[in-house]
């Protein structure tokens, strides 16, 4: 069996000839040739297949915030690359070009996992991410690579709705140092209608995360006008935050444009993400982050402690960098929550598209 056809895990049969796979929460039913929501799974004869293992729609070396995670070794350069497909179907999807994509052959570049290590190695980069689309549908590929990168001391960092079951979820986190996960309102409604997935099974994923991992964690939520912007709803959703997860789980409030199935609705305003920023932090949780805006102040680390400026950023430039060897506060000594180096890196805003592997199959 080719690369492009390798053996899927998590499925099972059922009595009336069908598999269903039981990765994700849609339980997709097949017949022989069929393929799933996510159109990379696939069954073939008596087996589920992942149609894209080992290819992807191109890699990149971004710099950690872009992810975004302000929490995780501030500064340092991160090797990020996907695949095509996706488990949702959200109507302003941003990367719809890739997360949409039905054919193969628009996955050009070729890459193993020894050769995602090595190249991470030789552009000297201090992680490598799984973003673009979901790796969750990805799943078999991502953790084949995250296990790589481990291995030769380089850190992983999963880019994801959070839309998975429990039993691939243990799998998957077991892998990953970091996650970035899009938690895209706080209404099952609206989940539904623009995503066309759940919002319990994300809450289920963030809250397994928080008590069952060592994985670092960010929260990221696009903020939509009309749609997933309102105060109470904001409300809500950091109340919930703070409650289940706690006060210290870093939260990006990121700006809408207009995109994919959803060009007539407006971007969002500056004001209504610092308003959003306001609210949150109102309700109790300690970093709170704007994105796909200039905001110095959005962008700004504070020690929950004193309020001191720990980390100053200027889109993805580190100005400032106030830490003890340990992670603390060099003013009041309060321990600043993620992973963070002795001194931060010094990347900067830089984005440099990289070839690896071969072209074409």
């Amino acid at each position: 069996m080719t690369d492009s056809a390798y053996p899927a895990r998590y499925w099972h049969r059922l009595d009336d000839g069908r598999i269903q796979c039981d990765l994700c929460p849609r339980d997709c039913r097949l017949r022989d040739g069929q393929r799933g929501y996510c159109f990379v799974r696939q069954r073939v004869g008596d087996q589920m297949v992942l149609t894209t293992y080992g290819k992807s729609s191109g890699f990149c070396i971004d710099p950690i915030e872009k992810k975004p995670l302000n929490h995780f070794y501030p500064g340092t350069s991160v090797l990020s690359f996907g695949t095509a497909g996706c488990n949702l179907g959200c109507k302003f999807c941003q990367n719809h070009e890739i997360s949409t994509a039905r054919e193969m052959e628009t996955l050009a570049d070729s890459a193993s996992p020894a050769d995602l290590v090595r190249a991470a190695q030789e552009w000297h980069c201090d992680s490598l991410a799984f973003t673009y689309n979901d790796p969750v549908i990805f799943a078999e590929y991502a953790m084949d690579v995250a296990e790589a990168a481990q291995e030769a001391g380089i850190h992983t960092v999963a880019v994801t709705a959070g839309y998975i079951h429990a039993e691939p979820r243990r799998d998957f986190y077991a892998h990953m140092s970091a996650a970035n996960v899009d938690l895209k309102g706080f209404r099952d409604d609206f989940y539904r209608k623009i995503t066309g997935a759940r919002l319990g099974a994300v809450l289920d994923t963030l809250s397994y995360l928080r008590t069952e991992t060592d994985v670092w964690f960010e929260i990221t939520t696009l903020l939509i006008p009309g749609l997933n912007d309102d105060p109470e709803e904001l409300r809500q959703e950091a109340r919930w935050i703070a409650a289940e997860l706690g006060p210290d789980t870093p939260l990006h409030f990121s700006a809408f444009h207009p995109d994919n199935r959803m060009l007539d609705t407006p971007p969002t305003p500056p004001a209504t993400l610092t308003r959003a920023r306001e609210i949150a932090m109102d309700e109790g949780l300690n970093y709170v982050y704007t994105g796909n805006v200039h905001d110095r102040a959005g962008d700004t680390t504070r020690c929950s402690g004193c309020g001191g400026k720990l980390i100053v950023r200027d889109w993805y430039r580190i100005l400032s960098y106030r830490l003890t060897s340990d992670g603390r506060c060099p003013d009041c000594g309060q321990p600043l929550p993620g992973r963070f180096g002795a001194e931060a890196g010094d990347f900067g805003p830089r984005r440099i598209p990289i070839r690896i592997g071969h072209q074409g199959d």
